[in-house]
């Protein structure tokens, strides 16, 4: 089992800044392809970025790429930040964290079996 927990979301301004961390905790937690979702109200759930294990390789969304770069700490493999940059009030939504293994298409919710609880990111003026 592999628990997430996100933090970091809250009210920013157009054109601001955040990062959003998701720690997991679990045994084998530190080796798994880790990832982040958003899901905006009455929309469908949307694939943010994702990063592998143990090849470091990301892959970012269309709506996010060039905004958002994913990380995993160095020293402390259990957590994952995403840093968004130049924030749009189109990026308002719930932000989830999942970890799965394995290969499969990254960017589905279905090539990930754990998630977290999500974090709110609103973009406002």
């Amino acid at each position: 089992q592999v628990q997430l927990v996100e933090s970091g979301g809250g009210l920013a301004q157009p054109g601001g800044s955040l990062r959003l961390s998701c720690a997991a905790s679990g045994r084998t937690a530190s080796t798994y392809n880790m990832a982040w979702f958003r899901q905006a109200p009455g929309k469908e759930r949307e694939f943010v970025s994702a990063l592998t294990w143990p090849g470091g390789n990301s892959w970012y969304g269309d709506s996010v790429k060039g905004r958002c770069t994913i990380s995993r700490d160095n020293a402390k493999k259990t957590m994952v930040y995403l840093q968004m940059n130049s924030l749009e009030v189109e990026d308002t939504a719930v932000y989830y964290c999942a970890a799965g293994l394995g290969g499969g298409d990254l960017t589905r919710s279905n090539s990930y079996r754990f998630w977290g609880q999500g974090t709110q990111v609103t973009v406002s003026s």
